[in-house]
């Protein structure tokens, strides 16, 4: 078989990939949950007590939004845990300050020094979710903001659909070009990891969620998993979190709702590249085979069908793999709100994210390590800890 032959059949074989997530994005996304619908604008039935736990190291410029944000939610049974992780700015008295004035709902805890073995940030999470009794359980970060009406929509369909774990997928807020470039690409690039339409299903062991701006969980359910403990030394414990619930055979939902929580990112795309340059890498257990097979993947199916315009064999699998990246983007695009223009743009940041994911192998290869909230974690001792993949 000849070199012309063999790209032909990968241009078809990616063709038809796409085609099929377009179709699976079609008929899947409807059916995930919307809180913006008018059955969620109540009170959740049984009005069970929710605490919110909000890390935070370094933060001063955001943190006073996104507390002011959470003490200002219209559910009466809330509670509000901020956790200053060994802070070096003004994020510890900005804090206090707010729990001065406002000392019925919000409660702050001070951490000075961290125990060995775990990451400042699971270290507080674990901390605060101890010092407090509610029966549901919100870790979300220090740079997020919630609509008043947020936090009672989702445990309204939380508790309507039994769920043990909720994710609500935050908005993105996008200040410019290029990081709707990488975010849009980003948004697609998950409906490969995670298919949103299959959380609920516990069958689909492989389709699990978290995220970290809203990881919602009951506490019998965080309690039965073994709490950020077992998940001491996790990078990206979100998503950890979501796969030890979804192993556990808990029920896990995820909801949409434009707007209830929003985010900044960083600014601009390389911001967003030094951000994910820190946590990457441990998406795939560091695991330099697993890093290079997610690159391999990125080139054949996100890169080379442009290329495939230019060729005769390739140009007609290659126009409609592109079609249907575009059909992708627009549906998606419905629903984050980030436009489907980006798509123009979604080999420039297919590029980027495989530079980021390289990146972020390498440097925490060189290092032999990650240095994370300000304290170096050796690879030795990250890949002792970590879970199983899937």
């Amino acid at each position: 078989m000849n070199v012309r032959v063999i790209f032909e059949a990968v241009a078809w074989l990616v063709a038809l990939s796409w085609v099929y997530k377009l179709v699976e994005a079609w008929f899947g996304l409807p059916r995930v949950p919307d809180l913006l619908e008018g059955k969620f604008d109540r009170l959740p039935e049984g009005m069970p007590s929710l605490a919110v736990i909000v890390p935070a190291r370094n933060e001063a410029e955001d943190v006073a939004a996104c507390l002011g944000s959470l003490v200002a939610q219209d559910y009466p049974e809330l509670k509000v845990i901020a956790v200053d992780d060994r802070s070096t700015d003004g994020t510890g008295r900005i804090m206090d300050e707010l729990a001065a004035a406002h000392p019925e709902r919000l409660r702050v805890l001070h951490v000075s020094e961290l125990p060995q073995d775990w990451l400042g940030k699971t270290h507080a999470m674990a901390l605060a979710a101890a010092q407090c009794d509610a029966e549901w359980l919100l870790f979300t970060d220090g740079d997020v903001l919630f609509r008043a009406d947020s936090l009672r929509r989702a445990l309204a369909f939380a508790v309507e659909s039994d769920a043990d774990h909720l994710v609500t997928v935050p908005t993105t807020m996008i200040e410019r070009w290029d990081e709707g470039a990488l975010l849009g690409f980003f948004q697609i690039f998950g409906l490969w990891v995670a298919r949103p339409w299959k959380i609920a299903d516990p069958r689909a062991r492989r389709d699990a969620i978290g995220i970290g701006a809203f990881n919602m969980v009951r506490r019998s359910a965080y309690e039965q998993i073994g709490g950020f403990e077992a998940l001491r030394m996790e990078i990206v414990e979100d998503i950890g979190l979501g796969r030890r619930i979804k192993r556990a055979g808990l029920r896990q939902r995820i909801a949409f709702g434009r707007g209830l929580v929003r985010l900044h990112w960083a600014s601009g795309a390389l911001g967003l590249v030094e951000v994910m340059t820190k946590n990457m890498f441990s998406a795939f257990r560091f695991y330099v085979s697993l890093a290079l097979v997610a690159c391999l993947w990125l080139m054949v199916f996100c890169v080379a069908p442009v290329f495939g315009l230019l060729m005769r064999g390739t140009r007609l699998p290659a126009a409609i793999t592109l079609i249907a990246i575009a059909g992708v983007y627009w549906l998606y695009g419905r629903i984050s709100g980030i436009s489907a223009w980006q798509v123009l743009l979604s080999p420039f940041a297919a590029m980027l994210f495989l530079y980021t994911l390289l990146r972020s192998m390498v440097t925490t290869l060189r290092q032999g390590g990650v240095i994370w909230r300000g304290t170096f974690y050796s690879l030795k001792t990250l890949r002792r800890y970590a879970a199983p993949l899937f």
